[in-house]
C-alpha cells in the first residue's frame, strides 16, 4: 500500500469566469502538468515538492473554461522518469492531449514507440531543477533518436546562470524548445545579456520558445507587467516558433499562484495582435506537436 505524502504546495484556484479574451478554434496550452492520484501514481523519493492532487478532469474542465481545444502534458520532475501518470492522462482521451516526457538515457527503442503511441512528441531536460535527471551531453545522444520520430529536445534552464548553454543547445541537430523564458528575470529586461542569447536562440529555424509561467521571474503579481517586454520580443524575434501555456496547475508559483482566466487574458496584451496571436495559439503548435 502507498503511504501517501502530504502537500507541501499549494494547489490550483478554480475558475470562478472565463476569461474576457476569446482564443481561437485550434487554440492550444503548450505546458501544463497532472498530478495523482498519488494512490496510483505516487512521487520519486526525492520529489522536490509534493504537489495535492491535479487530475486529468480537473485540467481539461481549465482547458475548457480557456477555450483551449488542445494541450500539452509536460512530464514532471517529481515523477522522474516514470511517465505513467502523464500516458494515463493522454490516453483517457478526454481532450485533445500531447505529451512531453522525462527519459532515461539509454531508453530502448521500444520504450520510445510506446511513448509515441500515446502522444508523446518530445523529451524535457531540467538542467534548473535540484531533481537530478538528463544532462546536455544525454540529450545529445538522444538527439537522432528522437529526430527519427519527429520529436524535440524540451529544455528548463536558469540562462543567466549557463551562459556557455547557449553555444552547446545552437549545437544541436534537432527542434528545440526553451521554456519559463530561460529563468531571465524580468527586471533585467530585454537587454540583459541572458535575454539576448536567448533571442539569439529562438531566431535559430530550430528554436521554439514558450512564453509562460510569469511568476518564475517576475514578483509583479497578477498582471506582471515587467514580463510584457520579454513576452514581446520574444514573438517580434520568432513570430513562427513562439508558443503558450499555463503551467497549470503551477507548481512553481508557490505564494503567487495565479488564476488561470487572468492568464488568458495577459497572453492579449503579451500579443496584442490577433493574427500573430493565431500563430501562437494555433498554428506554432500544431506544427510543433503533429496536432
Amino acid at each position: 500500500m502507498t503511504t501517501l505524502r502530504t502537500p507541501n504546495i499549494p494547489g490550483f484556484i478554480p475558475a470562478t469566469r472565463k476569461p474576457q479574451t476569446r482564443f481561437p478554434a485550434g487554440a492550444t496550452d503548450c505546458h501544463a502538468h497532472v498530478f495523482g492520484p498519488q494512490q496510483r501514481f505516487p512521487y520519486v523519493a526525492n520529489a522536490g515538492y509534493i504537489a495535492p492532487d491535479a487530475l486529468t478532469t480537473d485540467y481539461v474542465a481549465m482547458l475548457k473554461n480557456n477555450g483551449c481545444d488542445r494541450g500539452v502534458l509536460v512530464q514532471p520532475s517529481v515523477y522522474g522518469t516514470d511517465n505513467s501518470c502523464m500516458v494515463d492522462a493522454l490516453r483517457a482521451g478526454l481532450h485533445a492531449l500531447r505529451g512531453v516526457a522525462v527519459v532515461d538515457a539509454d531508453i530502448s527503442d521500444q520504450e520510445l514507440e510506446d511513448l509515441h503511441a500515446a502522444g508523446v512528441r518530445g523529451v524535457r531536460i531540467n538542467l534548473a531543477s535540484a531533481t537530478e535527471g538528463l544532462t546536455l551531453a544525454d540529450g545529445e545522444r538522444l538527439a537522432p533518436r528522437l529526430k527519427a520520430l519527429g520529436w524535440h529536445l524540451q529544455f528548463y534552464l536558469d540562462l543567466p546562470k549557463m551562459p556557455e548553454a547557449e553555444a552547446q543547445l545552437a549545437s544541436l541537430p534537432i527542434t528545440i524548445v526553451i521554456d519559463h523564458f530561460a529563468r531571465c528575470p524580468a527586471q533585467d529586461g530585454v537587454a540583459s545579456p541572458a535575454f539576448k542569447a536567448l533571442l539569439r536562440l529562438v531566431s535559430r529555424d530550430n528554436c521554439y520558445a514558450k512564453a509562460m509561467g510569469p511568476y518564475f521571474i517576475s514578483k509583479n503579481a497578477p498582471l506582471y507587467p515587467d514580463v510584457t517586454p520579454l513576452a514581446q520580443a520574444l514573438v517580434a524575434a520568432a513570430p513562427d516558433r513562439v508558443v503558450w501555456g499555463t503551467d497549470w496547475p503551477h507548481p512553481g508559483a508557490r505564494a503567487l499562484m495565479p488564476e488561470d482566466p487572468v492568464l488568458a487574458e495577459m497572453l492579449a496584451t503579451w500579443v496584442p495582435d490577433e493574427t500573430l496571436r493565431r500563430k501562437v495559439l494555433v498554428e506554432n503548435p500544431a506544427r510543433l506537436y503533429g496536432f
